[in-house]
């Protein structure tokens, strides 16, 4: 019987790039499928939207291509949040880390592809939740919905009539859900 040799997560961040997005969960590489056109749309779209708001109002960064979130360790796993949003007190201005922050953002958006599976997003949005993410945002383009996670079980479905909005994340930001999607 083979043994796995799990690696860390520093240990992920310098592996040789590959053709297609991995991700590390619990010390071992999983190879995933490229997400799509209509995917990246709206993950542009939604970095688009909050790095608009971030000019007039800075207070904290936004990334996205699947940034790295640490999301456990030993063994560790490293999530590729589609977008997130980290304040300046987690990473202050201007000093963008080599590699992973210290600590996780504040808001992250996950886009459900077609080849997502609903166990895998429940997964992801269960292990950012745990680490300290305030608001996980699962953006379904079939239902042209939102659905926000939030700490204590607090869940709510948005849909194309309704506002984004982060009232303590990120104050003054409302962002109507159908321009996601536009």
């Amino acid at each position: 019987m083979a043994t796995t040799i799990l690696i860390t997560a520093e240990e992920y961040l310098l592996q040789a790039e590959s053709d297609r997005p991995t991700e590390l969960v619990k010390g071992v590489i999983y190879t995933m499928n490229p997400p799509g056109f209509r995917h990246g749309q709206i993950c542009s779209r939604i970095a688009f939207l909050l790095q608009g708001f971030l000019e007039e109002n800075p207070t904290g960064t936004v990334v996205c291509n699947d940034s790295g979130v640490i999301t456990q360790r030993n063994p560790d796993t490293v999530r590729g949040a589609d977008v997130a949003y980290y304040s300046y007190q987690t990473v202050p201005r201007g000093q963008a880390p080599e590699g992973y922050p210290p600590g996780p953002p504040d808001i992250v958006f996950e886009v459900l592809s077609p080849n997502d599976q609903v166990a895998n997003i429940k997964q992801k949005t269960s292990e950012y939740l745990r680490v300290g993410v305030a608001v996980v945002c699962v953006v379904d383009d079939r239902q042209r919905s939102i659905t926000t996670y939030r700490a204590r079980d607090q869940t709510d479905v948005l849909d194309e009539t309704d506002e984004l909005t982060f009232p303590n994340e990120m104050p003054g930001f409302v962002v109507p859900v159908a321009k996601i999607f536009a």
